[in-house]
């Protein structure tokens, strides 16, 4: 399903700052580029606002002007309208969920098992050192 481009119903009960906001997001990126570099042109303080808008919105550094919510994958659990391919789908990314959690596991114990090697190490140095000095 896609987005629907903003409807005459929806704009008015946005402010005109979210209206200008949605409007320069449905037509990307290079509109938030034009309207900051219009804005340095004919009023600087314009221009730096936008500027600085766009940074802290991370518009200025992300492919798309999307909300992040409209920039997720809508087609990964769309059903395709063939119900062995969607049977065959559905098992795969469950398959790559349970290897997912599996390969997660086995890091969760490698990094156990080379955190006690690293411990074990720093307690027998710390033994030889303390038998050293005592002698």
């Amino acid at each position: 399903m896609t987005p629907s481009p903003m409807t005459a119903q929806t704009m008015p009960r946005m402010g005109w700052f979210a209206r200008a906001e949605a409007w320069l997001d449905e037509r990307g990126k290079g509109a938030w580029i034009a309207a900051m570099v219009l804005g340095f042109i004919f009023l600087w303080p314009v221009g730096f606002a936008l500027l600085f808008y766009m940074i802290w919105s991370n518009r200025m550094f992300n492919s798309s002007c999307r909300p992040a919510a409209m920039r997720r994958n809508r087609h990964a659990f769309a059903t395709s309208g063939n119900s062995a391919f969607d049977a065959y789908k559905a098992d795969m990314l469950k398959r790559l969920e349970d290897e997912q959690a599996a390969f997660e596991s086995f890091l969760e114990r490698l990094r156990e098992a080379k955190d006690k090697s690293e411990f074990d190490t720093f307690m027998e140095e710390r033994a030889e050192a303390a038998k050293s000095n005592d002698a």
